[in-house]
């Protein structure tokens, strides 16, 4: 599909599919770190609620995420989803900005870049 053909209606489909497929692929490996998770930890005790323990510190950055995951952690896995859901919305605004490129619409485009441009400053500076 060249993407000089592309109109609203098709635009309007594979933002859809995206967004579909985003939120799937990240519900998927989610289950998966779910399922991981409860295997490994599932019979232990209940945790204690009164004293507050935060995220490890391997949990906080991606780079950390990434190899907790690959080594098999449910945790990791599980913060993997979430960071497939997270990028979604993004890959979102990627594709619109290139469909209305290739419309030929500027406007569309300038004020599509702010919107990505904010969405990954805002990314960007929870990350920092």
């Amino acid at each position: 599909m060249a993407w000089t053909r592309w109109n609203e209606e098709r635009v309007d489909q594979a933002i859809g599919n995206t967004l579909r497929a985003g939120v799937l692929l990240a519900v998927a490996i989610v289950a998966v770190g779910a399922a991981v998770f409860l295997a490994r930890h599932g019979a232990e005790r209940p945790p204690d609620y009164h004293v507050f323990r935060g995220e490890p510190g391997e949990m906080r950055t991606v780079s950390g995420i990434l190899e907790a995951a690959l080594r098999g952690s449910g945790r990791g896995i599980i913060q993997l989803g979430l960071l497939f859901l997270i990028a979604t919305p993004v890959a979102r605004v990627i594709l619109s900005v290139a469909a209305f490129a290739a419309q030929g619409d500027r406007k569309f485009v300038v004020v599509t870049l702010m919107v990505l441009g904010a969405l990954l400053y805002s990314l960007l500076g929870a990350l920092a």
